[in-house]
């Protein structure tokens, strides 16, 4: 995805009632879903609710969990543990890159001088 791609999937676009069609999902059940935490759509000035491709993605990860029996509260420990994995697994990938360029700018190491101390037969040491 390009940054303009990412822009546009963050952006509150559909209002509740298109949102419901799209997702097949009730208005007052996204109501619901709002007041539980569990889905955060934008708001207009006016206060209008503008859902955007993430929010449907989320309803849908929302209505497979839904499917499987899993009650609002636990949807939401899956969903926060969800984002927290993809952010852990985003930082992780961050870093290795960081560690790749690191270890491209690192000079190699020469063969480490012996620092053993010089004795002479029959000295104490």
């Amino acid at each position: 995805m390009t940054g303009d791609s990412i822009a546009r999937a963050a952006r509150g676009v559909y209002g509740i009632s298109v949102t419901s069609e799209l997702s097949g999902i009730a208005q007052q059940t996204l109501r619901l879903y709002e007041r539980r935490g569990l889905l955060t759509p934008a708001r207009t000035n006016g206060g209008t609710r503008r859902y955007s491709e993430d929010d449907l993605e989320r309803l849908q990860r929302i209505t497979e969990l839904v499917d499987q029996g899993v009650n609002l509260a636990g949807i939401a420990q899956i969903l926060d543990l969800e984002t927290k994995n993809s952010q852990l697994q985003s930082d992780y990938t961050a870093l290795e890159l960081v560690n790749a360029e690191l270890k491209a700018h690192r000079k190699p190491a020469g063969k480490a001088p012996c620092h053993t101390a010089d004795r002479t037969e029959g000295s104490s040491p």
